[in-house]
Protein backbone atom coordinates (compact mmCIF):
# COMPACT_ATOMS: atom_id res chain seq x y z
CA UNK A 1 0.00 0.00 0.00
CA UNK A 2 1.45 3.26 -0.79
CA UNK A 3 1.68 6.00 1.84
CA UNK A 4 -0.68 8.45 1.52
CA UNK A 5 -3.57 5.92 1.40
CA UNK A 6 -6.51 5.75 3.83
CA UNK A 7 -6.45 3.01 6.65
CA UNK A 8 -8.79 0.72 6.58
CA UNK A 9 -11.37 0.25 9.19
CA UNK A 10 -10.80 -1.74 12.16
CA UNK A 11 -7.17 -2.32 11.98
CA UNK A 12 -5.84 -3.42 15.50
CA UNK A 13 -4.03 -1.24 18.01
CA UNK A 14 0.25 -1.71 18.19
CA UNK A 15 0.39 -4.96 20.47
CA UNK A 16 -2.83 -6.46 18.88
CA UNK A 17 -2.52 -10.12 17.44
CA UNK A 18 -2.74 -10.27 14.08
CA UNK A 19 -2.34 -12.93 11.15
CA UNK A 20 1.39 -13.55 10.78
CA UNK A 21 2.95 -12.39 7.65
CA UNK A 22 0.15 -9.45 7.18
CA UNK A 23 0.65 -5.82 7.60
CA UNK A 24 -1.67 -4.29 10.32
CA UNK A 25 -2.98 -0.77 10.13
CA UNK A 26 -2.78 1.11 13.28
CA UNK A 27 -5.97 1.93 14.30
CA UNK A 28 -7.51 5.42 14.97
CA UNK A 29 -8.16 6.93 19.16
CA UNK A 30 -11.25 5.28 20.45
CA UNK A 31 -14.52 6.82 18.32
CA UNK A 32 -12.57 8.38 15.89
CA UNK A 33 -13.15 7.60 12.08
CA UNK A 34 -11.99 4.67 10.43
CA UNK A 35 -10.21 6.72 7.62
CA UNK A 36 -7.07 8.14 8.46
CA UNK A 37 -5.95 12.13 8.11
CA UNK A 38 -4.41 13.49 5.09
CA UNK A 39 -1.33 14.29 7.57
CA UNK A 40 -1.16 10.96 9.63
CA UNK A 41 1.99 8.84 8.16
CA UNK A 42 1.39 5.12 7.00
CA UNK A 43 1.88 2.23 9.70
CA UNK A 44 2.67 -1.39 9.13
CA UNK A 45 2.81 -3.36 12.38
CA UNK A 46 2.89 -7.54 12.00
CA UNK A 47 0.76 -7.31 15.81
CA UNK A 48 3.16 -9.46 17.74
CA UNK A 49 1.69 -9.59 21.52
CA UNK A 50 4.89 -10.18 23.21
CA UNK A 51 5.28 -10.03 27.50
CA UNK A 52 6.45 -6.53 27.22
CA UNK A 53 3.03 -5.21 25.72
CA UNK A 54 0.67 -7.77 27.94
CA UNK A 55 -0.90 -6.00 30.99
CA UNK A 56 0.49 -6.80 34.51
CA UNK A 57 -1.93 -5.73 36.49
CA UNK A 58 -2.17 -8.98 38.56
CA UNK A 59 1.06 -9.21 39.13
CA UNK A 60 1.74 -5.14 40.25
CA UNK A 61 -0.86 -5.85 42.80
CA UNK A 62 0.99 -8.94 44.10
CA UNK A 63 3.86 -7.21 44.37
CA UNK A 64 2.55 -3.92 45.98
CA UNK A 65 1.04 -5.91 48.49
CA UNK A 66 4.21 -7.61 49.42
CA UNK A 67 6.14 -4.73 49.86
CA UNK A 68 3.12 -3.33 52.22
CA UNK A 69 2.98 -6.56 54.00
CA UNK A 70 6.87 -6.38 54.48
CA UNK A 71 6.72 -2.71 55.53
CA UNK A 72 4.24 -3.64 58.18
CA UNK A 73 4.98 -7.02 59.54
CA UNK A 74 8.60 -7.05 59.31
CA UNK A 75 9.70 -3.56 59.77
CA UNK A 76 9.29 -1.56 63.07
CA UNK A 77 8.12 1.71 62.72
CA UNK A 78 10.47 4.26 63.63
CA UNK A 79 9.53 7.03 66.64
CA UNK A 80 9.98 10.46 64.56
CA UNK A 81 7.02 11.98 63.69
CA UNK A 82 8.59 13.88 60.84
CA UNK A 83 10.00 10.90 59.02
CA UNK A 84 6.85 8.95 59.27
CA UNK A 85 4.72 11.62 57.31
CA UNK A 86 7.62 12.36 55.06
CA UNK A 87 7.51 8.41 54.43
CA UNK A 88 3.42 8.10 54.44
CA UNK A 89 3.27 11.16 51.96
CA UNK A 90 5.98 9.03 49.31
CA UNK A 91 4.47 5.67 49.77
CA UNK A 92 1.01 7.28 49.30
CA UNK A 93 1.83 8.87 45.82
CA UNK A 94 3.44 5.44 45.17
CA UNK A 95 0.70 3.48 45.34
CA UNK A 96 -1.24 6.42 43.77
CA UNK A 97 1.10 6.16 40.66
CA UNK A 98 1.29 2.17 40.95
CA UNK A 99 -2.59 2.74 40.23
CA UNK A 100 -2.35 4.97 37.61
CA UNK A 101 0.41 3.29 35.18
CA UNK A 102 -1.47 0.00 35.37
CA UNK A 103 -5.47 1.43 35.14
CA UNK A 104 -5.15 4.45 33.95
CA UNK A 105 -6.24 5.51 30.70
CA UNK A 106 -4.05 5.71 27.19
CA UNK A 107 -3.25 8.18 25.89
CA UNK A 108 -2.48 9.24 21.82
CA UNK A 109 1.29 7.69 22.52
CA UNK A 110 2.36 4.32 22.44
CA UNK A 111 6.25 4.56 22.46
CA UNK A 112 8.32 3.23 24.21
CA UNK A 113 4.63 2.41 26.44
CA UNK A 114 1.85 3.35 26.92
CA UNK A 115 2.82 2.85 30.78
CA UNK A 116 5.50 5.40 30.37
CA UNK A 117 2.90 8.23 29.27
CA UNK A 118 0.05 6.67 31.88
CA UNK A 119 2.72 7.42 34.55
CA UNK A 120 3.71 10.74 33.38
CA UNK A 121 -0.52 11.71 33.49
CA UNK A 122 -0.46 10.77 37.19
CA UNK A 123 2.98 12.57 37.94
CA UNK A 124 0.30 15.31 36.64
CA UNK A 125 -2.05 14.82 38.71
CA UNK A 126 0.53 14.72 41.49
CA UNK A 127 1.89 17.99 40.84
CA UNK A 128 -1.31 19.84 40.28
CA UNK A 129 -2.38 18.60 44.30
CA UNK A 130 1.06 19.83 45.28
CA UNK A 131 0.37 23.04 44.03
CA UNK A 132 -3.01 23.46 45.17
CA UNK A 133 -1.72 22.53 48.86
CA UNK A 134 1.05 25.49 48.57
CA UNK A 135 -1.96 27.69 46.91
CA UNK A 136 -3.65 27.23 50.16
CA UNK A 137 -0.96 27.82 52.31
CA UNK A 138 0.18 31.60 53.95
CA UNK A 139 2.99 32.74 52.00
CA UNK A 140 5.68 32.50 54.95
CA UNK A 141 4.25 28.76 55.61
CA UNK A 142 4.55 28.23 51.89
CA UNK A 143 7.84 28.65 51.18
CA UNK A 144 9.09 27.21 54.48
CA UNK A 145 7.40 24.07 53.69
CA UNK A 146 9.80 23.68 50.83
CA UNK A 147 12.43 22.74 53.84
CA UNK A 148 10.81 19.80 54.21
CA UNK A 149 11.40 18.75 50.08
CA UNK A 150 15.32 20.30 50.65
CA UNK A 151 16.53 22.08 54.18
CA UNK A 152 18.55 24.38 52.00
CA UNK A 153 15.29 26.30 50.80
CA UNK A 154 13.66 28.41 52.62
CA UNK A 155 15.78 31.47 52.48
CA UNK A 156 15.62 34.85 50.22
CA UNK A 157 17.57 34.42 47.20
CA UNK A 158 19.70 37.40 45.34
CA UNK A 159 18.43 37.46 41.27
CA UNK A 160 21.10 37.69 38.82
CA UNK A 161 20.86 41.27 36.85
CA UNK A 162 21.89 40.17 33.44
CA UNK A 163 21.82 43.57 32.29
CA UNK A 164 24.89 45.73 33.38
CA UNK A 165 27.94 46.29 30.72
CA UNK A 166 26.58 45.66 27.66
CA UNK A 167 28.93 46.28 25.24
CA UNK A 168 30.27 43.24 23.25
CA UNK A 169 33.42 44.43 22.47
CA UNK A 170 35.43 46.32 26.06
CA UNK A 171 38.49 47.93 25.13
CA UNK A 172 38.97 49.35 28.62
CA UNK A 173 39.50 45.73 29.24
CA UNK A 174 42.65 44.68 27.54
CA UNK A 175 43.31 41.40 28.84
CA UNK A 176 39.83 39.70 27.82
CA UNK A 177 37.46 42.29 25.89
CA UNK A 178 35.01 39.99 25.31
CA UNK A 179 34.46 38.88 28.64
CA UNK A 180 31.09 40.28 28.59
CA UNK A 181 29.88 37.60 26.15
CA UNK A 182 32.04 34.62 27.80
CA UNK A 183 30.24 35.33 30.54
CA UNK A 184 26.69 35.01 29.15
CA UNK A 185 27.68 32.09 27.90
CA UNK A 186 26.77 29.83 31.02
CA UNK A 187 24.49 26.58 31.09
CA UNK A 188 21.35 28.31 30.23
CA UNK A 189 22.70 28.61 26.80
CA UNK A 190 22.55 24.89 25.68
CA UNK A 191 19.40 24.80 27.60
CA UNK A 192 17.65 27.18 25.37
CA UNK A 193 18.95 24.94 22.73
CA UNK A 194 17.46 21.88 24.06
CA UNK A 195 13.92 23.81 25.06
CA UNK A 196 13.15 25.02 21.84
CA UNK A 197 14.08 21.54 20.10
CA UNK A 198 11.79 19.93 22.01
CA UNK A 199 9.14 22.79 22.17
CA UNK A 200 9.33 22.21 17.74
CA UNK A 201 8.73 18.96 18.46
CA UNK A 202 5.73 19.42 20.60
CA UNK A 203 4.34 22.48 18.22
CA UNK A 204 5.59 21.37 14.82
CA UNK A 205 4.92 24.45 13.23
CA UNK A 206 7.64 27.16 12.31
CA UNK A 207 5.38 29.71 12.88
CA UNK A 208 3.67 29.09 15.68
CA UNK A 209 7.58 29.01 17.73
CA UNK A 210 9.00 31.79 16.42
CA UNK A 211 6.26 33.90 17.52
CA UNK A 212 6.65 32.38 20.19
CA UNK A 213 10.29 33.07 20.75
CA UNK A 214 10.29 36.81 19.38
CA UNK A 215 7.16 37.35 21.82
CA UNK A 216 9.08 35.84 25.01
CA UNK A 217 11.59 38.41 24.66
CA UNK A 218 9.34 41.31 24.07
CA UNK A 219 7.83 40.43 27.46
CA UNK A 220 11.27 39.88 28.85
CA UNK A 221 11.52 43.62 28.14
CA UNK A 222 8.53 44.25 29.60
CA UNK A 223 8.84 42.86 33.04
CA UNK A 224 12.32 43.62 33.67
CA UNK A 225 10.84 46.14 36.00
CA UNK A 226 9.45 43.22 38.44
CA UNK A 227 12.01 40.73 37.83
CA UNK A 228 15.72 41.74 37.58
CA UNK A 229 17.00 39.10 35.63
CA UNK A 230 14.69 39.48 32.46
CA UNK A 231 16.62 43.03 32.25
CA UNK A 232 19.48 41.52 29.48
CA UNK A 233 21.47 43.02 27.20
CA UNK A 234 20.26 43.71 23.64
CA UNK A 235 22.25 41.25 22.06
CA UNK A 236 21.35 38.76 24.50
CA UNK A 237 17.72 39.56 23.55
CA UNK A 238 18.09 38.77 19.90
CA UNK A 239 21.37 37.26 18.56
CA UNK A 240 21.89 34.64 21.42
CA UNK A 241 18.47 33.93 22.10
CA UNK A 242 16.03 34.85 18.96
CA UNK A 243 18.88 33.63 16.66
CA UNK A 244 21.40 31.33 17.93
CA UNK A 245 19.74 29.37 20.89
CA UNK A 246 16.02 29.49 19.89
CA UNK A 247 16.46 29.97 15.87
CA UNK A 248 18.92 26.90 15.62
CA UNK A 249 16.88 24.54 18.21
CA UNK A 250 13.86 25.58 16.26
CA UNK A 251 15.90 24.79 12.48
CA UNK A 252 16.34 21.50 13.86
CA UNK A 253 13.21 20.17 15.08
CA UNK A 254 11.63 21.36 11.95
CA UNK A 255 14.81 18.87 10.21
CA UNK A 256 13.73 16.22 12.95
CA UNK A 257 10.00 16.72 11.87
CA UNK A 258 10.93 16.47 8.36
CA UNK A 259 12.67 12.75 9.16
CA UNK A 260 9.95 11.36 10.97
CA UNK A 261 7.20 12.60 8.68
CA UNK A 262 9.07 10.77 5.85
CA UNK A 263 10.13 7.82 7.43
CA UNK A 264 8.58 4.32 7.20
CA UNK A 265 6.58 3.21 10.05
CA UNK A 266 6.59 -0.64 9.74
CA UNK A 267 7.16 -2.60 12.94
CA UNK A 268 8.15 -6.33 13.46
CA UNK A 269 8.36 -8.19 17.05
CA UNK A 270 11.55 -8.27 18.28
CA UNK A 271 11.60 -12.29 17.56
CA UNK A 272 10.97 -12.02 14.17
CA UNK A 273 13.88 -10.56 12.72
CA UNK A 274 16.59 -12.41 12.23
CA UNK A 275 19.49 -10.74 12.29
CA UNK A 276 21.51 -9.14 15.32
CA UNK A 277 21.95 -5.88 13.57
CA UNK A 278 18.05 -5.51 13.02
CA UNK A 279 17.19 -6.40 16.44
CA UNK A 280 19.59 -3.90 17.59
CA UNK A 281 17.74 -1.23 15.33
CA UNK A 282 14.46 -2.34 16.60
CA UNK A 283 14.94 -1.94 20.21
CA UNK A 284 16.51 1.68 19.52
CA UNK A 285 13.81 2.60 16.96
CA UNK A 286 11.43 1.39 20.10
CA UNK A 287 12.01 5.24 21.40
CA UNK A 288 10.10 6.73 18.26
CA UNK A 289 6.79 7.38 17.37
CA UNK A 290 4.43 4.37 16.69
CA UNK A 291 3.28 6.64 13.69
CA UNK A 292 3.27 10.44 13.07
CA UNK A 293 0.94 12.92 12.48
CA UNK A 294 1.36 15.95 10.80
CA UNK A 295 0.06 19.41 12.77
CA UNK A 296 -1.66 22.02 10.48
CA UNK A 297 -2.85 24.18 12.25
CA UNK A 298 -4.37 26.44 9.72
CA UNK A 299 -5.10 29.61 12.44
CA UNK A 300 -6.92 31.74 9.47
CA UNK A 301 -9.10 29.26 8.33
CA UNK A 302 -11.75 29.56 10.97
CA UNK A 303 -11.98 31.89 13.97
CA UNK A 304 -12.39 28.80 16.19
CA UNK A 305 -8.94 27.68 14.88
CA UNK A 306 -7.41 30.83 15.44
CA UNK A 307 -8.51 31.69 19.03
CA UNK A 308 -6.85 28.22 20.04
CA UNK A 309 -3.70 28.92 18.29
CA UNK A 310 -3.63 32.35 20.23
CA UNK A 311 -4.76 30.29 23.19
CA UNK A 312 -1.83 27.66 22.56
CA UNK A 313 0.52 30.89 22.47
CA UNK A 314 -0.40 32.16 25.44
CA UNK A 315 -0.51 29.01 27.64
CA UNK A 316 2.91 28.53 26.43
CA UNK A 317 4.08 32.40 27.50
CA UNK A 318 2.24 31.89 30.73
CA UNK A 319 4.00 28.79 31.38
CA UNK A 320 7.32 30.32 30.10
CA UNK A 321 6.71 33.18 32.63
CA UNK A 322 5.56 30.76 35.52
CA UNK A 323 9.39 29.10 35.74
CA UNK A 324 11.09 32.37 36.72
CA UNK A 325 7.78 33.90 38.75
CA UNK A 326 8.04 30.63 41.21
CA UNK A 327 11.61 30.73 41.05
CA UNK A 328 11.58 34.31 42.58
CA UNK A 329 8.59 34.02 45.12
CA UNK A 330 9.07 30.74 46.24
CA UNK A 331 12.94 31.46 46.93
CA UNK A 332 14.20 28.97 44.53
CA UNK A 333 17.68 29.06 43.29
CA UNK A 334 18.23 28.43 39.30
CA UNK A 335 20.00 25.26 39.92
CA UNK A 336 17.98 23.85 42.11
CA UNK A 337 16.75 20.17 41.37
CA UNK A 338 13.09 21.05 41.24
CA UNK A 339 13.49 23.43 38.82
CA UNK A 340 14.82 20.72 36.55
CA UNK A 341 12.25 18.62 37.70
CA UNK A 342 9.62 21.16 36.64
CA UNK A 343 10.77 21.49 33.10
CA UNK A 344 11.87 17.81 32.06
CA UNK A 345 7.94 17.35 33.95
CA UNK A 346 6.55 19.58 31.27
CA UNK A 347 8.96 18.48 28.62
CA UNK A 348 7.35 14.82 28.94
CA UNK A 349 3.52 15.76 29.03
CA UNK A 350 3.94 18.78 26.55
CA UNK A 351 4.15 16.64 23.58
CA UNK A 352 0.97 14.78 24.55
CA UNK A 353 -1.18 17.90 25.47
CA UNK A 354 -0.51 19.53 22.33
CA UNK A 355 -1.37 16.26 20.03
CA UNK A 356 -4.52 16.00 21.98
CA UNK A 357 -5.54 19.17 21.60
CA UNK A 358 -4.69 18.98 17.85
CA UNK A 359 -6.97 15.86 17.72
CA UNK A 360 -9.85 18.08 19.81
CA UNK A 361 -9.22 20.96 16.93
CA UNK A 362 -8.65 19.28 13.77
CA UNK A 363 -11.71 16.14 14.51
CA UNK A 364 -14.11 17.44 16.62
CA UNK A 365 -16.68 15.19 16.42
CA UNK A 366 -14.54 12.03 18.01
CA UNK A 367 -12.95 14.40 20.67
CA UNK A 368 -15.57 15.97 21.97
CA UNK A 369 -13.70 16.71 25.11
CA UNK A 370 -10.28 17.76 25.42
CA UNK A 371 -7.87 15.52 26.41
CA UNK A 372 -6.92 14.77 29.82
CA UNK A 373 -3.24 15.60 29.74
CA UNK A 374 -4.25 18.27 27.77
CA UNK A 375 -6.75 19.53 30.67
CA UNK A 376 -3.85 18.94 33.47
CA UNK A 377 -1.36 21.09 31.59
CA UNK A 378 -3.68 23.63 31.08
CA UNK A 379 -4.98 23.05 35.07
CA UNK A 380 -1.10 23.16 36.27
CA UNK A 381 -0.32 26.40 34.54
CA UNK A 382 -3.39 28.35 35.88
CA UNK A 383 -2.50 27.06 39.69
CA UNK A 384 0.89 28.09 38.66
CA UNK A 385 -0.14 31.79 38.11
CA UNK A 386 -2.64 31.98 41.16
CA UNK A 387 0.31 30.93 43.44
CA UNK A 388 2.63 33.55 41.89
CA UNK A 389 -0.32 36.44 42.52
CA UNK A 390 -0.94 34.87 45.98
CA UNK A 391 2.42 35.40 47.18
CA UNK A 392 3.79 38.12 45.85
CA UNK A 393 1.26 40.56 44.40
CA UNK A 394 3.16 43.93 44.85
CA UNK A 395 5.43 42.29 42.50
CA UNK A 396 2.87 41.48 39.74
CA UNK A 397 0.91 44.76 40.30
CA UNK A 398 4.32 47.43 39.38
CA UNK A 399 3.00 49.32 36.62
CA UNK A 400 4.09 49.31 33.11
CA UNK A 401 6.23 51.74 31.77
CA UNK A 402 3.99 54.31 29.63
CA UNK A 403 5.73 53.75 26.39
CA UNK A 404 5.88 49.22 27.33
CA UNK A 405 1.88 49.90 27.48
CA UNK A 406 1.55 52.01 24.68
CA UNK A 407 2.98 49.28 22.80
CA UNK A 408 1.22 46.30 24.18
CA UNK A 409 -1.80 48.29 23.23
CA UNK A 410 -1.23 49.32 20.08
CA UNK A 411 -0.75 45.62 19.51
CA UNK A 412 -3.51 44.02 20.90
CA UNK A 413 -5.80 46.64 18.63
CA UNK A 414 -4.20 45.65 15.90
CA UNK A 415 -4.38 41.94 16.28
CA UNK A 416 -8.36 42.62 17.58
CA UNK A 417 -8.83 44.41 14.38
CA UNK A 418 -7.15 42.17 12.04
CA UNK A 419 -10.01 39.38 13.84
CA UNK A 420 -12.86 41.38 13.22
CA UNK A 421 -11.72 42.17 9.54
CA UNK A 422 -10.76 38.57 8.51
CA UNK A 423 -13.60 36.58 10.33
CA UNK A 424 -16.71 38.87 10.31
CA UNK A 425 -16.08 41.43 7.88
CA UNK A 426 -14.92 40.19 4.84
CA UNK A 427 -17.05 37.00 5.46
CA UNK A 428 -19.89 39.30 5.19
CA UNK A 429 -19.21 40.76 2.32
CA UNK A 430 -18.33 37.28 0.39
CA UNK A 431 -21.54 35.82 1.65
CA UNK A 432 -22.96 39.11 -0.29
CA UNK A 433 -21.01 38.69 -3.37
CA UNK A 434 -21.38 35.38 -4.08
CA UNK A 435 -24.06 33.47 -5.49
CA UNK A 436 -26.22 30.40 -3.48
CA UNK A 437 -24.67 27.21 -4.14
CA UNK A 438 -26.55 25.40 -6.52
CA UNK A 439 -24.85 22.35 -8.78
CA UNK A 440 -25.08 22.65 -12.37
CA UNK A 441 -24.79 19.00 -13.27
CA UNK A 442 -27.87 17.21 -13.19
CA UNK A 443 -26.28 14.03 -11.45
CA UNK A 444 -25.26 16.40 -8.82
CA UNK A 445 -27.93 18.20 -7.75
CA UNK A 446 -29.81 14.46 -7.83
CA UNK A 447 -27.50 13.26 -5.29
CA UNK A 448 -27.74 16.46 -3.38
CA UNK A 449 -31.20 16.25 -3.35
CA UNK A 450 -30.82 12.39 -2.16
CA UNK A 451 -29.04 13.71 0.29
CA UNK A 452 -30.80 16.28 1.98
CA UNK A 453 -34.17 13.82 2.07
CA UNK A 454 -32.15 11.37 3.79
CA UNK A 455 -30.86 14.33 6.59
CA UNK A 456 -34.42 15.33 7.22
CA UNK A 457 -35.33 12.49 9.14
CA UNK A 458 -37.48 10.23 7.37
CA UNK A 459 -37.47 6.83 5.95
CA UNK A 460 -33.51 6.59 5.74
CA UNK A 461 -33.00 2.90 5.05
CA UNK A 462 -35.58 3.08 2.50
CA UNK A 463 -35.11 6.57 1.04
CA UNK A 464 -31.70 4.83 -1.74
CA UNK A 465 -33.40 2.28 -3.20
CA UNK A 466 -36.76 3.72 -3.17
CA UNK A 467 -35.84 7.15 -5.35
CA UNK A 468 -34.22 4.76 -8.19
CA UNK A 469 -37.82 2.11 -8.18
CA UNK A 470 -39.96 4.91 -8.75
CA UNK A 471 -41.71 5.33 -11.70
CA UNK A 472 -41.45 8.36 -14.18
CA UNK A 473 -44.46 10.69 -14.98
CA UNK A 474 -45.33 13.99 -15.95
CA UNK A 475 -44.68 14.92 -12.12
CA UNK A 476 -42.16 13.07 -11.46
CA UNK A 477 -38.93 13.05 -14.54
CA UNK A 478 -36.49 10.53 -14.44
CA UNK A 479 -33.43 10.31 -12.77
CA UNK A 480 -29.97 10.41 -14.03
CA UNK A 481 -30.00 6.26 -13.70
CA UNK A 482 -33.29 6.10 -15.31
CA UNK A 483 -32.49 7.91 -18.11
CA UNK A 484 -29.86 6.29 -19.02
CA UNK A 485 -31.10 3.09 -18.77
CA UNK A 486 -34.28 4.24 -20.77
CA UNK A 487 -31.50 5.47 -23.36
CA UNK A 488 -30.07 1.92 -23.36
CA UNK A 489 -33.45 0.37 -24.41
CA UNK A 490 -33.95 2.69 -27.25
CA UNK A 491 -30.56 2.17 -28.32
CA UNK A 492 -30.83 -2.04 -28.45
Amino acid sequence: MRRGERRGAGGPRPGSPVPAGKAALEEPPDGAPAGRRSTESEVYDDGTNTFFWRAHTLTVLFILTCVLGYVTLLEETPQDTAYNTKRGIVASILVFLCFGVTQAKDGPFSRPHPAYWRFWLCVSVVYELFLIFILFQTVQDGRQFLKYVDPRLGVPLPERDYGGNCLIYDADNEADPFHNVWDKLDGFVPAHFIGWYLKTLMIRDWWTCTIVSVMFEFLEYSLEHQLPNFSECWWDHWIMDVLICNGLGIYCGMKTLKWLSLKTYKWQGLWNIPTYKGKMKRIAFQFTPYSWVRFEWKPASSLRRWLAVCGIILVFLLAELNTFYLKFVLWLPPEHSLVLLRLVFFVNVGGVAMREIYDFMDDPKPHKKLGQQAWLVAAITATELLIVVKYDPQTLTLSLPFYIAQCWTLGSVLVLTWTVWRFFLRRAGQAECDPPYRPRDITLRYKETRRQKRQSGGDQGNAGGHVDRQRSGPDNPPGPLEAEREGEGHRL
